[in-house]
């Protein structure tokens, strides 16, 4: 009998052992104890920012013990050189090549809901800021998180004749940082007008420059690493602005006339193919990261080339 007693005192012993692991940060820490605090999170995933906190966990993380995962670059462009914080743990989305880790942050009693990238084997890759409760500017903000995942930010407010205006943001992890894959708005369309990012970029080999096939679907090409080699930034608004993509990428030549953007750890595939003074889209792999689900890049655009003084016209 007294075996017996010994041997439950010592099951007892070793589970409350197991139970309290110090986050403190003080002591070093398992990575599987860290992590494991992260429950997964069932998706569609949806959080306003008047309730980031309805899925944090109590249990507190102290920054010392984070930045034994994690680099202090994490948290740069999320809170600048402020360190006086608390972190709660919300989730986690794990996915075949990436893992995401969500947090709240909470300081002065404001809440910031982060997400924190890693590789399989838990190595920092990037880190966003998603939602934030100290925003003061009459709008509703909410996150909704798709299977993908990607990363829906929005904001609504109620405009002219109760009209609710809205403004949505689709954000998804790419090659080591984030972008912007989603942008629908019914604003004033100079406050949310699409700002081209190589629109400065040399455009010196034979098929760089810019195809239309209006002022809201656009492909800009310019120079890459070789001749053979180009980057490039696609924009479209299809089926009366109800569905948009974008995407900026790498696009290689596999012969004279066919390219293909291709990109590990991305399921998109697009064909390029130049006739003439023509570019042909055809979309091969799943891009749904970078579109509307309603929509798709295929299409067909014409080169423009712009003149000092005449402005832009269509070449023949």
């Amino acid at each position: 009998m007294i075996k017996y007693f010994y041997a439950i005192i010592l099951l007892v012993g070793i589970g409350c052992k197991e139970k309290n692991v110090d986050f403190s940060g003080e002591l070093p820490l398992d990575q599987k104890d860290f992590f494991g605090v992260f429950k997964s999170i069932n998706l569609p995933y949806s959080v306003s920012d008047t309730n980031i906190d309805k899925s944090a966990d109590k249990l507190v993380i102290g920054l010392k013990a984070f930045l034994q995962f994690f680099p202090d670059s994490a948290l740069q462009p999320i809170m600048g050189n402020n360190r006086k914080f608390i972190l709660h743990p919300i989730g986690k989305i794990e996915k075949q090549v990436e893992h995401y880790y969500l947090m709240m942050l909470t300081y002065q009693k404001k809440k910031k809901l982060v997400v924190f990238v890693t590789d399989k084997k838990q190595n920092y890759l990037a880190s966003k800021e998603l939602l934030r409760s100290d925003k003061q500017d009459e709008y509703f903000h909410t996150l909704n998180i798709n299977k993908e995942p990607t990363f829906l930010l929005s904001k609504e407010k109620s405009g002219k004749e109760n009209m609710i205006m809205f403004s949505r943001a689709g954000w998804a992890y790419n090659e080591g940082s984030f972008m912007i894959v989603i942008n629908d708005s019914n604003e004033d369309p100079i406050k949310t007008a699409v700002v081209n990012p190589i629109d400065t970029f040399s455009q010196s080999n034979k098929y760089s420059g810019d195809y239309l096939k209006d002022k809201k679907n656009y492909i800009s090409i310019r120079d890459g690493k070789n001749v053979n080699h180009y980057v490039f930034f696609i924009h479209f608004e299809k089926n009366e602005g109800s569905c948009t993509g974008e995407l900026k990428g790498e696009l290689k030549m596999k012969s004279t006339v066919n390219g293909i953007f291709s990109e590990n750890g991305d399921p998109c595939i697009i064909d390029f193919t130049f006739e003439g003074n023509q570019l042909f889209l055809k979309e091969q792999g799943s891009c749904g990261n970078h579109r509307g689900i309603k929509c798709y890049f295929n299409d067909a655009y014409n080169k423009i080339k712009r003149t000092s003084n005449k402005g832009v016209k269509t070449n023949k």
